[in-house]
């Protein structure tokens, strides 16, 4: 290849390479590759659906967790070699369809070119070429044989190595792959599985999915097996919450019965009458008083007896409807034996539109990953273990973010996270629930993986995921009950002009941000709201009441309504 005078940016861009001896530089990798080896090929469908990494019980709501498990290793110790195979980009390309040879033709061009209004067109034209070729890459991720390559392409962006820098190449290869935290947090590769798998329904849309037709018996099982799995997952929901339910109603018996036990046991001791033994005293005032209160425990277990039935006819049922749907499930042999590549179609789509708005119109629309625009230190990096514990430590702040309140028992219900590799600044929230199963089904947030800020993008999709969860709550009378009800009066009475919803998202990055450590940015009367709707913690509450007169009188209003009955 002659030499070319490259622009320095674009020899800044590749510096790296040369610098450390990598076998071929960017471009020469690029050159070297014959066109033969990037024709259309078709790949076999997947035999089985095994997800590779994925922990099957993500799918399971567990009620009993409180909190997240702190993440006690953020990376691992020893780098994986995958970024060092010189074959990378070769086995990324080879075997795909033709937008395959379009990104591989408009990279080259991309990097070599000068002319910065060219420049900027190859680079959108990448945008549209790369998009297609993960068209043809999500139902393959699904297949646990899938070469390594071309998974770390869906998950990370990355095409070609050559774009790290040093240390970003030893990060990323540090990056643990494999889901061991057991929390729905998911990266894209990932997403695409359990899609394909049957264990994740699509993300909601507002276009109506067309019926099948003609499907052979094999596909006809195939798609039976996987509504039964998301059956099963959504009475596994409601299997969790019964019981529960029913354990609470048997801790409530266990207390009252123990409470009846003491006062009928200080209700039957008698003191010995000094000189007259072995004859004793009668009852006491206090023992007299004593009537009254077991009559009451009385009442009180006879209450909890009938919810506590309740309680136990419902577990019941919800055990046998999943039982039953185990058994369908069992008997159409498991797990389904190929997968919905329609629902992947889908999913791609919707996936593809995710990543646009967490970037918005202005932002940097790249796909790729590379050195030129990613500017993020290793815990600003959206990696499954670096969010979990943003999100740890916003739960410690904001104790109900993720309750659900199901009869009056508030259910801890994390949200599935979607992390995409791109450039955006702003999470959000996709869906708060499953339109048809509001109780346990798990809400979808996204994350973009190269923000600004990762906790501020992590921030902003949980603070949509509160709005909107609020907002179905109160259906109708959002605008005028609960959270959202009271934070959009204010916004009226305010006379503020634009999105209350983002408006609410601003305000909550204040409260998590500034207002948890006592320093005062919010509107008083916004401040009134999010204590009472989204109140700290105790500890964190006395904490700040002795900071400032403000918190101080927040305080005495909690215990004013506490009094009250009203809190």
């Amino acid at each position: 290849m002659a030499d070319i005078d490259l622009d320095p940016e674009i020899a800044a861009l590749l510096s790296n390479a040369e610098a450390n001896n990598e076998e071929n530089s960017i471009i020469e990798e690029i050159e070297n590759i014959p066109d033969s080896t990037l024709n259309i090929t078709k790949k076999d469908l997947m035999k089985g659906l095994d997800s590779g990494p994925i922990n099957r019980s993500i799918h399971d709501v567990d009620l009993s967790k409180t909190e997240f498990a702190k993440v006690e290793k953020l990376t691992n110790d020893k780098p994986s070699t995958v970024y060092s195979d010189p074959k990378y980009y070769k086995i990324v390309l080879t075997g795909e369809n033709a937008s395959a040879q379009r990104v591989h033709q408009l990279l080259s061009k991309y990097l070599t070119c000068q002319d910065a209004k060219d420049r900027a067109v190859y680079r959108q034209q990448i945008v549209t070429a790369y998009w297609e070729l993960l068209r043809g890459l999500a139902s393959k991720m699904a297949d646990k044989s899938i070469p390594e390559p071309k998974r770390m392409l869906v998950r990370f962006g990355v095409l070609l190595p050559s774009l790290f820098k040093a240390e970003q190449k030893e990060f990323f290869s540090k990056i643990i792959k494999e889901n061991k935290t057991g929390e729905p947090i998911l990266y894209t590769d990932e997403w695409f599985a359990e899609i394909a798998s049957g264990k994740m329904k699509n993300s909601m849309t507002d276009e109506k999915r067309q019926p099948q037709k003609n499907l052979t018996a094999e596909e006809a099982n195939t798609v039976e097996q996987s509504k039964l799995i998301q059956l099963q997952s959504k009475h596994s929901g409601k299997l969790q919450s019964a019981e529960n339910m029913l354990g609470i109603k048997e801790n409530e018996r266990n207390m009252l019965e123990h409470n009846l036990k003491d006062k009928v046991e200080a209700l039957c001791e008698h003191q010995p009458i000094l000189g007259l033994a072995p004859h004793t005293a009668g009852l006491t005032d206090f023992q007299r008083k004593l009537f009254s209160e077991i009559t009451e425990t009385l009442h009180g277990i006879s209450k909890n007896d009938k919810e506590l039935t309740k309680a136990l006819n419902e577990y019941q049922e919800a055990h046998s409807l999943y039982d039953s749907v185990s058994s369908k499930i069992q008997e159409g042999g498991g797990m389904p034996v190929q997968a919905d590549e329609g629902a992947v179609k889908i999913e791609f789509e919707t996936i593809r539109q995710m990543a646009k708005m967490t970037i918005g119109r202005r932002g940097n629309q790249f796909p790729l990953f590379t050195r030129e625009f990613y500017h993020c230190t290793e815990k600003g990096t959206g990696t499954r273990e670096n969010v979990i514990e943003i999100l740890r430590w916003i739960e410690s702040i904001d104790p109900g973010v993720f309750h659900r309140v199901h009869k009056n028992v508030p259910n801890r219900i994390v949200p599935y996270v979607l992390l995409v590799p791109t450039y955006g600044d702003r999470g959000f929230c996709w869906e708060p629930f499953d339109r048809y199963n509001r109780v346990t089904s798990r809400g979808r947030i996204v994350v973009p993986m190269y923000p600004r800020d990762l906790t501020i993008a992590v921030l902003t999709a949980v603070a949509d995921l509160r709005w909107q969860v609020a907002k179905e709550k109160a259906s109708y009378y959002w605008m005028e009950e609960g959270l959202t009800g009271q934070y959009y009066q204010h916004f009226d009475q305010m006379k503020l002009k634009g999105d209350v919803k983002e408006f609410f998202i601003e305000d909550y990055i204040l409260w998590m941000t500034k207002e948890s450590t006592g320093v005062q940015r919010l509107d008083k009367d916004v401040r009134g709201i999010f204590w009472r709707n989204m109140p700290y913690p105790k500890p964190l509450k006395e904490e700040l009441r002795k900071r400032s007169l403000v918190y101080d009188e927040l305080c005495k209003k909690d215990a004013n309504r506490e009094m009250s009955d009203g809190y």
